[in-house]
């Protein structure tokens, strides 16, 4: 439970109730709670992977999750990755701080009660200890919770419960045992019972010596029996057999157990490995749905492939495409997606294609010929292809981050292309023509403006305040140097071919930009890029109604 550990696979273990008991007995006889669950299975992941794998139809296989967070650092990246997937997946949860043993001034006392070694701590201790844990009550607060140090709580319904405890010492683990078991029975009572059919989730596919091609799986709800049919969603749905249920010694995990118990039953929760035939194109992350009678396999099949199709998806339109590792990763990645209000076209379980290149190459938008891939890579050639068809590809093995360099991708990008279109569209403007300041009359008159509003660049049209037109700028100088625009407030030399000083126009004259209908639709289109008075400009001039 060590807060960031970096880990490629999932760790399940199972803490039989026996175990809870002699771990928090004591304190059950305080609180006079009674536990009638048949013990925990602990689902021990590095953060995205328990919510993206370890999924079931409509969110997280994980009644309740524990938020692992060190005492001494508070939030950090991942921990609000973490608290992004229990806010998705509407999981309860409460905080694990973690590393008191590393609190300044703090004396280990093994395996005890938080609560016991803490008053046998000196003041200055305890004040340290208190400090960090109002940080992370604060952390929490900013973050949308109300929290409280576990013992203070007075409504666990509204209040998250933070258990300081010490993976290295053992002080805070009752406490921590007994909030699972305690908030399990409490709130989790209609999920204590089992139904009839058997349903989990694949965790990983391995080969193993002997067995060949097996899974590990978590069974959220019902009994696994060896013999039994075993259907597992895909682009085609697996029925196989099951030959052998393996599960690991009582608090060994199974990601890394080699002795297994081989067992004829298991019932929910559990995690363990499945050896049976044609395994081989299983993908992490697949519901299981397990049968004893063969007629009802069809209508198993038909339950996995409804719960794939809810996912993975193709469709006309302009969208993105989004790749992923596995069926939970995948939906993580449509549900963000969505929440942000981007279109997809595609969503599909594996690697980035050929196919998939092709099918974005008709799309328009060029802010939606993109690929966004979780954990996944494209097969040999597809980014020189993508590349050559000016698709772009991110991907990331962080669901948030791929999301977060889209929309940074797309805002630059909508960026250059406003200031490249506001750069050819005439900008709205009005300047004096100042008395004294003609330098030359004609061919071309040479003469001092100040900018009353709006911005002036060469090329603009100009016309008097009748509307009677009169050439183009020609170029713009400032302190003897050549200018490509010129604010409000600027005083600046203007060239003119077209008019005339003392004819067409004359000292003191005010001269206004030329919008032509087109031109005004541009700017409109740009709106946001254009300056407060250029807005006003199109505003006083009734090309633009407030």
């Amino acid at each position: 439970m060590e807060p960031g550990r970096i880990t490629q696979h999932i760790g399940a273990s199972f803490i039989p109730i026996d175990v809870i008991k002699r771990f928090c007995g004591p304190l059950l006889e305080k609180f006079r709670i009674e536990i009638a669950i048949p013990g925990l299975l602990f689902i021990d992941t590095p953060g995205h992977e328990a919510f993206t794998t370890l999924r079931r139809r409509g969110g997280s296989v994980a009644d309740l999750a524990i938020l692992v967070v060190d005492i001494n650092e508070g939030f950090q990246l991942q921990t609000d990755e973490s608290l992004n997937y229990l806010k998705q997946f509407k999981t309860p949860f409460f905080v694990a701080a973690t590393k008191i043993d590393l609190v300044p001034g703090w004396y280990p006392h093994k395996n005890e009660c938080f609560i016991n070694s803490f008053n046998k701590q000196s003041e200055d201790a305890q004040e340290e200890l208190e400090k960090r844990i109002y940080n992370i009550i604060a952390q929490l607060s900013q973050r949308g919770f109300e929290s409280e140090r576990f013992d203070r709580i007075s409504d666990f319904k509204k209040q998250i419960a933070i258990v300081p405890t010490s993976g290295k010492t053992g002080e805070g683990v009752p406490e921590l045992l007994m909030m699972l078991a305690g908030l399990s029975q409490h709130f989790l009572k209609e999920r204590l019972e089992l139904s009839k059919e058997c349903r989990g989730t694949v965790l990983e596919v391995k080969e193993v010596t002997g067995l060949g091609t097996t899974i590990d799986a978590i069974i959220y709800d019902g009994t696994i029996k060896c013999g039994e049919y075993l259907i597992i969603g895909g682009k085609e749905p697996t029925v196989t057999k099951i030959k052998a249920l393996l599960r690991p010694q009582a608090l060994k995990e199974l990601r890394i157990e080699k002795k297994f118990e081989s067992l004829k039953e298991v019932h929910a929760a559990a995690g363990i490995k499945i050896s049976a035939p044609d395994l081989e194109n299983v993908i992490a992350g697949s519901p299981i749905v397990c049968v004893s009678d063969k007629s009802k396999v069809d209508e198993a099949k038909k339950a996995v492939q409804k719960e794939i199709e809810e996912v993975e998806f193709s469709k006309e339109g302009e969208g993105v495409i989004v790749r992923a590792d596995t069926l939970g990763s995948l939906e993580a990645l449509i549900t963000i997606l969505k929440n942000n209000e981007i279109p997809i076209k595609k969503a599909e379980v594996g690697p980035i294609t050929k196919q998939d290149v092709v099918e974005l190459d008709s799309v328009k938008d060029e802010l939606k010929k993109v690929i966004l891939a979780f954990n996944v890579e494209p097969l040999p050639d597809v980014e020189v292809m993508a590349s050559d068809h000016k698709i772009q590809i991110f991907k990331n093995n962080i669901i948030y981050r791929i999301v977060e360099d889209y929309q940074k991708w797309c805002s630059e990008k909508k960026e250059r292309e406003e200031l490249e279109k506001l750069e050819k569209l005439v900008r709205p403007c009005k300047f004096r023509i100042l008395r004294g300041f003609v330098f030359r009359k004609r061919k071309p008159a040479v003469f001092g403006v100040e900018i009353l509003a709006g911005v002036l660049k060469p090329d603009t049209p100009m016309q008097k305040e009748d509307g009677k037109d009169v050439g183009k700028i020609k170029q713009i100088e400032k302190e003897g140097k050549i200018i490509k625009e010129a604010k409000t407030g600027d005083k600046v030399a203007v060239s003119m071919e077209e008019p005339t000083i003392g004819r067409q126009i004359n000292e003191g004259d005010v001269l206004k930009s030329v919008i032509t209908p087109a031109n005004l639709a541009g700017l409109k289109e740009i709106w946001n890029r254009l300056h407060d008075d250029e807005r006003q400009l199109l505003k006083e001039w009734k090309l633009i109604q407030d």
